[in-house]
């Protein structure tokens, strides 16, 4: 989905008004219908079996949102309180017919429109579920001032024991840049309005943003397509598009055959959760290649899968003749991801420059399969078949000759960077995983959460980007798909119980669920 700064947003929303005589106050409706349903959504995945949700208003058009949500919200039969961080007498506009409409379904609105109003707030007034916030829009510059600023402070400290949903933009960040010049909400998830907006994608935004939702205004195809952008926010509209459906006299065979090498003595997780990961996904089969020492550990740990177990090093990885003494050709495979788990044994280099020089499949390359080449990034052109590689930023690093902190510090460049030397297809991962590759617009995702930054996450990626590619799909758009339901697993997990105690097991048990959000069936 394009990305659009808040002053392109502001043209299309006029465009609409002016052009396809959309009422503004149309518009807010939809808007705060939107913020109802996600929060509608949360509260039921969230457990909450009769929700409070207190909603927090500002002066402007988010507020006037917030109108409408509160209203949609108490007419599905939750409990609601709306502050307004102003004066009702200081509303104008469609902000105002809304909430005219939510007073007259029964909500009344409790003003605050001093600092000394926020801070005479009684402390013990702290139970409530979920959180919106509709305090500041695109509009703001500079740093929240006022009843604003307070407000800000008071929906964070609720945060501890709350749930946030901002509307539009968190309060207090500036939707273009990204950056908070003084306070900013933390949300856990963002419904943005119409398209997502620029500055919600930029790595310094994500510990305010969260989640990002993106609520359809029902903007016309044609001025969208006015709209030229190098980055995309990935979200279920686009993934749908290149979802298939299953045809119903399907076997086995008709979903590819994806072979993993991987594993080494010591380490026989990464690669027994990348193949429990890539069985998830749908593929017909999953073939498994291992340190004979490590096979019975995998096999009991995936039966799904067909587990070989092949010669190895003394040190238990696997050894470079391994392939050759197995007797199978890798060009019989759909698919081939190697290096979870491998270990950056000397022969390791021999074995995947092998794979890199035989495979004429799609090669997904993880982990220790990237480590081995220090930089060496431009090796990865020489192939004749498309890879894709799935780097953390201290990977990315070490292939390309820098630092972490000059991957964290440009997180867009060095990705398309990357994928502008190496011909490959880019993962990016961390906080806003990103997607490059060259001639096509950057991919930010921005589901997932801090629970996820734990072992064998990363295996679990690849395992499921691996087995969408074995199934037929491109490299970028499997990447794609595999990023959004790795990290939307990981927000149904975090949101059923906590972010704290998420697994990569828990992620793998979650994807058939997930999955539903893009196929029917």
């Amino acid at each position: 989905m394009k990305v659009v700064t808040s002053a392109q947003m502001r043209e299309l929303d006029n465009r609409m008004i002016k052009e396809f005589g959309v009422p503004g106050e149309v518009l807010m409706e939809r808007a705060g219908t939107g913020v109802a349903d996600i929060v509608h959504c949360l509260a039921r995945v969230s457990g909450y079996a009769k929700p409070f949700v207190h909603l927090f208003a500002g002066r402007g058009n988010n507020g006037g949102d917030a109108f409408v949500a509160a209203r949609c919200l108490k007419e599905q039969d939750v409990d609601v309180d709306v502050w307004l961080a102003g004066a009702a007498e200081e509303l104008g506009g469609d902000a105002l017919k809304h909430l005219n409409k939510m007073k007259s379904a029964g909500i009344s609105l409790k003003e605050l429109p001093t600092i000394e109003d926020w801070e005479n707030i009684p402390a013990s007034y702290r139970g409530t579920d979920i959180v919106v916030d509709g305090i500041l829009g695109t509009g703001i510059t500079g740093p929240a001032r006022g009843p604003a600023a307070r407000a800000i402070q008071y929906i964070n400290a609720l945060s501890e024991r709350s749930l946030v949903v901002s509307i539009d933009v968190p309060s207090g960040l500036n939707s273009d840049t990204g950056k908070a010049e003084g306070g900013a909400v933390r949300a856990d998830v963002t419904v943005t309005m119409g398209l997502p907006k620029t500055g919600l994608l930029e790595p310094c935004a994500i510990d305010f943003v969260g989640t990002l939702e993106v609520v359809d205004l029902g903007i016309p195809d044609e001025l969208i397509a006015c709209i030229g952008t190098n980055k995309e926010l990935i979200t279920p509209e686009d993934l749908r598009k290149v979802m298939k459906r299953r045809p119903r006299d399907s076997h086995k065979g008709v979903f590819g055959h994806l072979l993993i090498i991987g594993g080494a003595a010591g380490y026989s997780g990464a690669v027994a959760l990348a193949a429990k990961a890539a069985v998830r996904s749908g593929v017909g089969l999953v073939t498994v290649l291992v340190p004979e020492s490590i096979a019975p550990i995998v096999a009991g740990i995936v039966p799904e899968a067909m587990v070989h177990g092949v010669v190895e090093t003394k040190e238990g990885s696997l050894s470079s003749i391994c392939l050759r003494k197995w007797g199978k050709n890798i060009k019989d495979f759909s698919t081939v991801l190697v290096g979870p788990g491998m270990t950056i044994h000397e022969q390791t280099r021999f074995l995947v420059d092998m794979i890199l020089k035989e495979s004429s499949q799609p090669l997904v390359l993880d982990a220790d399969a990237l480590n081995v080449y220090t930089k060496q990034a431009k090796l990865f052109c020489n192939t004749s078949c498309p890879v894709i590689i799935t780097p953390h930023p201290g990977e990315l690093a070490k292939l390309m000759g820098c630092s972490v902190a000059d991957v964290q510090s440009d997180r867009f460049g060095m990705a398309l960077c990357a994928a502008s030397v190496t011909g490959a297809t880019v993962v990016l991962k961390g906080a806003g995983t990103i997607i490059a590759q060259k001639g096509l617009p950057l991919n930010v995702n921005m589901t997932g959460n801090p629970g996820m930054a734990t072992g064998g996450m990363g295996d679990v990626l690849a395992g499921l980007i691996s087995g969408l590619v074995a199934q037929g799909l491109i490299p970028f758009d499997a990447a794609r798909v595999a990023v959004y339901l790795h990290g939307r697993a990981g927000d149904n997990v975090a949101w059923q119980s906590s972010q704290s105690g998420i697994t990569a097991v828990d992620i793998i048990e979650e994807l058939p669920g997930v999955f539903r959000e893009l196929t029917a069936r």
